[in-house]
């Protein structure tokens, strides 16, 4: 079958599209016919050789799919490992649920990572309801465009950041009730809850937005590590910061991950949120869409077709 191997770090050519050996199921697993696979941030961060924890190479990248199990149409995860940039991939049969009838398989592999990255947070780990004011950093990307939906169906006020006039637009589109630019946000708004997936500089000045009580959630570091951080600030202010990374969470909590799926698809049915799919490229391309990323050029989620 054809997948997408990445051999050694670099550049977007550096993942090639080669012939690989047929998925082999283990006990518990099954194989997805892959039909979409979405790209998330930290396989760019893989590829660059940036990632933390970074996959043994050569490797398929690829932690989210949509595609088909002996005739259901299904949305996957497949484990840290990845291997969803494929014709097909093993995924364990608990990370498998099924997708809604009148979504695409584009649509399915541009949810789960990113309504799960939005709705825990929010959730579980901050309080977000009426009367919050969430901000939301890179509000057109896919954990930002996620973030807007949930945060408006809890019924906070959403201010987004972007770093376009055409991202702000994508951002208001779904739903924030005012967008901003990076330059000078933290003197524009006051904030209950951040949700950042960007790091760096944009991090380090969220702090300035919140409010007594308030909190930053560190979900990425898109646009650079984070910045040491003095806790006596934080102490003087009474606000926090927390953190989220999903992969280990679904290793340790898989219940609490599993409750979420079932609550974030059940709004999706019932058209409360929907994923947005920015471009689509074929498998071949794979390195063309990890450069329209790369150049901050994307919106919602880039997907791959088989």
């Amino acid at each position: 079958m054809k997948a997408v191997l990445l051999r050694e770090p670099g550049g977007p050519e550096r993942l090639e599209y080669a012939d690989v050996p047929e998925p082999e199921p283990r006990d518990g697993e099954v194989v997805v016919r892959v039909r979409a696979a979405g790209i998330n941030f930290a396989d760019v961060l893989v590829r660059q050789g940036r990632y933390p924890q970074p996959p043994e190479l050569p490797t398929v990248l690829g932690s989210e799919v949509a595609g088909e199990v002996d005739g259901r149409r299904v949305m996957a995860l497949p484990r840290a490992g990845g291997g969803g940039y494929a014709e097909a991939v093993a995924v364990d049969d608990a990370l498998v649920v099924p997708l809604p009838e009148s979504a695409t398989f584009e649509e399915g592999a541009s949810f789960l990572l990113t309504f799960l990255t939005a709705w825990i947070p929010l959730t579980r780990m901050a309080r977000v309801g009426e009367g919050s004011t969430v901000l939301v950093h890179a509000g057109a990307g896919g954990v930002g465009s996620a973030a807007i939906q949930v945060g408006k169906h809890l019924g906070a006020r959403v201010v987004a950041t972007a770093s376009s006039e055409e991202k702000l637009e994508v951002a208001r589109g779904l739903g924030a009730d005012e967008a901003l630019l990076y330059d000078g946000f933290e003197e524009q708004v006051r904030a209950d809850v951040v949700l950042d997936s960007v790091g760096g500089d944009v991090f380090a000045r969220s702090f300035a937005t919140l409010n007594p009580l308030g909190v930053v959630v560190a979900a990425g570091f898109a646009g650079g590590w984070w910045e040491p951080l003095d806790p006596a600030p934080l102490v003087g202010r009474n606000v926090g910061v927390l953190g989220f990374y999903l992969g280990r969470l679904m290793r340790h909590r898989p219940e609490l991950v599993a409750d979420a799926v079932a609550e974030i698809v059940a709004l999706w049915e019932a058209g409360s949120v929907r994923p947005l799919v920015g471009a689509t490229f074929p498998l071949a391309q794979a390195g063309e869409a990890h450069r329209l990323i790369e150049e901050r050029r994307s919106v919602g989620k880039v997907v791959l077709v088989p």
